[in-house]
């Protein structure tokens, strides 16, 4: 499986979109400031995830979910009381 997922700072106003073949791996390595896109806003909770077959299905909305607005904004729309601080 590959997985997309949205992840929160708890201590800062900070959403993150990423993908990852073995998403809690992945989740350690935020927490544990291995990343270095995320490492000044670690600790993160894990808001959001979707689940693909193929890599590719997964590389295609981790973009969409990044470089076109009207998606994520629909996704924090579907999920606004799970990013609520």
């Amino acid at each position: 499986m590959h997985y997309v997922y949205v992840i929160q700072s708890i201590s800062k106003n900070f959403l993150y979109i990423g993908n990852a073949k073995d998403l809690k791996r992945r989740f350690v390595e935020h927490n544990n400031k291995q990343e270095i896109a995320t490492k000044a806003y670690a600790p993160f909770k894990l808001v959001y995830y979707e689940a693909y077959f193929d890599k590719r299905d997964a590389l295609d909305r981790e973009k969409k979910l990044k470089h076109h607005g009207s998606v994520i904004g629909h996704l924090k729309r579907r999920i606004k009381y799970s990013i609520a601080k």
